[in-house]
């Protein structure tokens, strides 16, 4: 089994420390406000890794965390006038509920940066008495970056380059604008902490740290996160943890790629964040896992208009399979090895859920001609791949249930005038008549529908 480590810019053959057993740690989310795709997807990438890792015969422990203190969150306590720290318990129900919506399994510990504020300032004070950090007048602590040889070993970045257009900002006191917080002051109204340099709170980057050891001591094998969080959160956490033990902090590290829609990064600031409550209103969570898995999990995705819709069709096309397989020949089977033997290939390779997913349609496809010829081994094979992808998410629910409550996308009839105009439009491409094209997308469009080209034709999506 390989996994992409990202300290070593390679795939590497997976081996953990204690033989058997494997500790893994993923940052989860500030609850500064509802989870949107790109939280659900992070969390959904470490819930396979940890149970397909459990298939393969490991013992995991797997640890979440939620930060519930941070800039963010006292600026959304003070814009709603709730208190920082019920604002964040209250936002917690909120996105646990959606992740239990989403079918994301729980993880083994859930960490909370405000349950951990002793294991924090243990944690400051043992760097600061190595000579590793340094507490300012202000009531700040600091870690030195130049205490740590190794400062950049994730990135690839050196601390010259870091300092390229760095400043220090008013009210700052660092010895170097490289040097970053792991103990803030509190300002006037601010939630709050007493500590030996006054009242304040952690820093965001050794929560996780200090959380992390105090779950599993001073190593753990697998480390998980956002690539946004490669630089400057991952860095910091290594150069914290290791310069407290002087041992590896993290063996393997692994990075999620990023969430865009229609080509621009997803932001609030952009409006195009996609919230996972609304997006569950109207798919099957099924449906929003097969948009996502169909790709790399280190790559990024662009989520264009109609993915939902294409990955809801191709769901419900399984289930109709499905179906009919069941309601002829039962639910019971002894399997078939060989997809199991396939699947466990493909997600050995990095976690491949796209090569994995892929082989769906011609299994499929070869089920449905076994059912048309009467050849009863196909049930074996339906058995098979509800068993083997239920570790994705897919298939766990009865083909009936699903069918009746999300098929009716796939069922409605598109209007003729949006299949001739799909047609004149693809012919229109096959003779690059490109402004023709172009114009009868547009008029499709006005009427409610898109078009998702693919390499041999295109499909009709209702909008």
């Amino acid at each position: 089994m390989k996994i992409y480590n990202t300290l070593t810019r390679t795939k590497e053959e997976f081996a953990p420390i204690e033989e058997g057993k494997v500790k893994m740690y993923a940052c989860g989310i500030t609850v500064s406000g509802e989870a949107h795709i790109g939280h659900g997807y992070q969390a959904l990438i470490y819930d396979i890794m940890r149970k397909f890792l459990q298939k393969q015969g490991y013992n995991v422990s797997y640890a979440r965390n939620y930060t519930d203190v941070d800039d963010k969150i006292i600026a959304k306590s003070k814009e709603t006038g709730i208190p920082a720290d019920k604002y964040a318990a209250d936002m917690i129900k909120k996105i646990d509920a959606v992740m239990r919506e989403m079918d994301i399994g729980e993880p083994d510990h859930w960490l909370k940066a405000t349950q951990n504020i002793g294991n924090v300032i243990d944690f400051i004070k043992k760097l600061i008495e190595s000579g590793h950090a340094y507490a300012a007048p202000c009531g700040d602590v600091y870690f030195d970056v130049t205490t740590f040889k190794r400062y950049g070993c994730l990135s690839g970045r050196s601390v010259e380059d870091m300092l390229d257009g760095v400043r220090i900002e008013n009210g700052e006191e660092k010895k170097s604008p490289a040097d970053f917080a792991l103990w803030k002051a509190a300002k006037e109204g601010e939630i709050c902490w007493n500590s030996p340099w006054g009242k304040g709170r952690p820093g965001w980057h050794i929560e996780c740290s200090a959380m992390t050891r105090a779950a599993f001591g001073d190593q753990i094998d697998i480390h998980g996160g956002g690539r946004d969080l490669v630089f400057p959160h991952h860095e910091n956490e290594i150069a914290q943890s290791e310069s407290l033990t002087g041992k590896q902090f993290a063996k393997y590290w692994t990075h999620n790629g990023l969430i865009k829609v229609n080509g621009q990064k997803m932001s609030k600031s952009l409006g195009n964040s996609i919230l996972l409550d609304d997006l569950l209103k109207k798919y099957s969570n099924e449906a929003v896992k097969f948009a996502l898995l169909q790709f790399n999990y280190r790559a990024d995705i662009n989520l264009t208009d109609g993915i939902f819709d294409e990955a809801e069709k191709h769901i419900t096309s399984f289930y109709k399979i499905i179906k009919k397989v069941e309601d002829k020949y039962g639910r019971g089977g002894k399997g078939c090895k060989r997809i199991d033997e396939d699947f466990d290939r493909d997600m050995s390779d990095d976690f491949n859920t796209a090569l994995a997913l892929s082989r769906l349609f011609g299994l499929f496809k070869g089920i449905s001609a076994k059912f048309e010829q009467g050849d009863g081994s196909c049930a074996e094979e339906v058995y098979q791949i509800k068993k083997t992808y239920s570790l994705l998410g897919f298939f766990k629910r009865e083909a009936d249930d699903y069918l009746s409550r999300f098929a009716d996308k796939d069922g409605q009839e598109v209007p003729e005038e949006v299949k001739d105009l799909a047609e004149k439009r693809w012919q229109a491409k096959q003779d690059k008549n490109w402004a023709s094209a172009d114009e009868l997308r547009g008029k499709i469009d006005a009427l409610g529908y898109a078009v998702k080209d693919g390499k041999e034709g295109y499909t009709i999506i209702k909008k």
